[in-house]
């Protein structure tokens, strides 16, 4: 996180200091009724004294915003009524309630004051933020809380553990546990009295050594957690083991690391299933075997990237496919503006969610006219490929619950240099699901080499820029006269006696504001047009586009700002670019109603 934001604001900001007054208090051991519907019902009660006069200094800083136009607002991404936010920060599911913690400037809409805010829900859409968490206000994390992660202990006492920033701007690792575990809001949060527990060791630069990831179970009963570093200038993750969560012995050598990439940041380690979506939980040491990969994440070069491997829990080593910038096409969550993910397993739903924070892309004069800056992308489940080669995400189920108005129509002819408006939606504020397809593809333009960097490709041949077989696919985002757009677009290559999808998104025309950060951005999506038809799904929302390409193989988002495509003056469109007709096999498009997030 750190890193990606000392290069440009122009990479992340957004914040928010929220105070839930509760006078709520209850002993869960009390109450004689399953955990899911107790979690709901505080849940609901937290909801019903907010809209019933409690004070939620949320509420105050609301009414002080509305003096200041919003047009950048979200409707249903989760982010705070004001100032600062960027990593997503130890989400879990505890005790029926969906937490999530996030780096936070509660004084204002720029970096700085590094503090774990917090916020609860029973869906992952609808929010109540509660007090912050965790604040710099001891020796050992007085210049700031950093990110890190939470792991449910055997006892079921969940452990925060997380980056704290010293006096000597060292970074150190420290815990924090709830004040009362009976609490399913987890609202209090006291830090370990022998803090620091982890020290830079003497070879690591004190200022690269952050991020503990969620801690996992080995075969010997031991906890492991990774710790993102960089060793003589590699990136890597330091391996450490504890019988208790509380003393730590450093591994000899670095669980991984890489002599092509630089410090890592926010590290993630976690199982996958070979067939299926079902997620694993880390902190069960039944989740081996033949039938089980493992995924290592890491955050660097604006990016968050992923490499697959084999784990082996009695010497720790970690086979990987493939590492770091070598695997084809570079393994990455997100193609666009994301980056600091953060995974959790869900016990509730059996799944492995993921979040990840999406940074500006206007100036910080901008953020402090918002008062606010940064988003958070909507929880995505995450999952391995059928091809067991790439992992694939999608929005969670629990979106489509704010789905309302829609439309929809199949099989519609889109000739070559045609578009058609999808109207009766409001466009700013929706989601939709296009899938195209074709009659004969021997037509498609040749790509001359087969290792192509796809976001220099996608900047060559933008949206406007014709070809056979592409560009095709969603203009959302738009004007009436199509002076601002944002271009969400396939195009289909021939290389021998396959085919390559090209998928990109060009938020070069986007917005006529003025320093506006708009880059194009691109993937390859790792399906045959011969035998699958090609997919897109796009959530919209005032200022951020989430895609989904391939049913999820590849994912791009993008921030953009216009100024005329605005509210009810925004409109959104199917168009094909290319010289070859095509077929919109199906469209389906909703209104997106506004979420709860107070």
């Amino acid at each position: 996180m750190l890193t990606y934001l000392y290069k440009a604001y122009n990479t992340c900001p957004t914040a928010h200091s929220l105070h839930f007054t509760m006078l709520f208090k209850t002993k869960l051991s009390s109450l004689n009724i399953p955990m899911k519907i107790y979690g709901f019902y505080v849940f609901s009660l937290c909801c019903f004294l907010i809209f019933n006069g409690v004070r939620v200094e949320a509420f105050w800083n609301h009414t002080r915003l509305l003096n200041v136009s919003q047009p950048y607002r979200t409707a249903y991404h989760f982010q705070p009524t004001k100032n600062w936010m960027n990593d997503p920060n130890g989400p879990m599911y505890y005790k029926g309630v969906y937490h999530f913690f996030y780096q936070h400037n509660p004084y204002g809409p720029l970096w700085g004051n590094m503090s774990w805010a917090h916020a609860i829900s029973h869906d992952l859409i609808n929010w109540v933020h509660l007090d912050i968490a965790l604040v710099p206000n001891e020796p050992y994390d007085i210049n700031g809380c950093f990110s890190g992660s939470t792991t449910i202990l055997p006892n079921g006492e969940p452990a925060i553990l997380y980056t704290g920033v010293d006096a000597n701007l060292h970074q150190v690792q420290n815990l924090a546990f709830p004040k009362n575990i009976s609490d399913p809001l987890l609202n209090e949060w006291v830090k370990w009295p022998l803090n620091p527990i982890l020290s830079p060791p003497d070879e690591i630069d004190p200022s690269f050594y952050r991020d503990p990831s969620t801690g996992w179970m080995g075969a010997d009963g031991e906890w492991r957690v990774v710790i993102g570093t960089q060793i003589d200038h590699q990136g890597a993750a330091i391996l450490y083991k504890s019988k208790d969560f509380r003393s730590w012995n450093r591994s000899l050598s670095p669980f991984h690391l890489s002599n092509i990439t630089t410090f890592w940041e926010c590290p993630d380690f976690y199982p996958v299933m070979c067939n299926g979506k079902t997620g694993l939980d880390a902190s069960v040491t039944s989740v081996q075997g033949k039938d089980i990969r493992h995924v290592l994440k890491a955050s660097f070069n604006y990016q968050d990237y992923y490499i697959l491997g084999k784990y082996d829990p009695l010497s720790d080593r970690y086979d990987v496919d493939a590492d770091f910038m070598k695997s084809k096409g570079w393994l990455r969550y997100d193609y666009g503006r994301f980056y600091a993910s953060k995974s959790f397993y869900d016990g509730e739903k059996k799944r492995r969610i993921l979040w990840s924070w999406v940074c500006e892309g206007d100036t910080p004069p901008d953020a402090i006219e918002k008062g606010w800056s940064g988003l958070q992308t909507i929880p995505r489940g995450i999952w391995l490929s059928k091809n067991e080669d790439q992992l694939v995400q999608w929005p969670v189920k629990e979106l489509e619950k704010l789905r309302t108005r829609k439309v929809h129509f199949e099989n519609k002819k889109l000739k070559g240099g045609s578009m058609i408006e999808i109207s009766g939606i409001t466009a700013s504020q929706a989601d939709v699901e296009i899938t195209f397809s074709f009659s004969n593809l021997k037509h498609a333009e040749v790509l001359s080499a087969e290792v192509v960097d796809p976001q220099i490709l996608c900047t060559q041949k933008n949206a406007t820029t014709d070809g056979k077989f592409g560009p095709f696919g969603l203009l959302v985002l738009a004007s009436k006269d199509l002076t601002e757009h944002t271009a969400v677009f396939f195009r289909v290559f021939r290389i021998a006696n396959s085919f390559r999808v090209l998928m990109c998104a060009d938020p070069s025309r986007s917005s006529l504001k003025p320093f506006i950060d708009k880059p194009i951005y691109g993937a390859f999506l790792a399906l045959d047009p011969q035998y699958a038809k090609i997919s897109l799904r796009t959530l919209i929302d005032h200022s951020i586009v989430e895609s989904f390409g391939g049913e999820g193989l590849a994912c791009i988002t993008s921030r953009v700002y216009p100024v005329l495509a605005v509210g009810e003056q925004a409109h959104l469109y199917a168009f094909n670019n290319g010289t070859q007709s095509l077929s919109i096999s199906s469209l389906s498009a909703w209104s997106m109603k506004k979420a709860q997030i107070v």
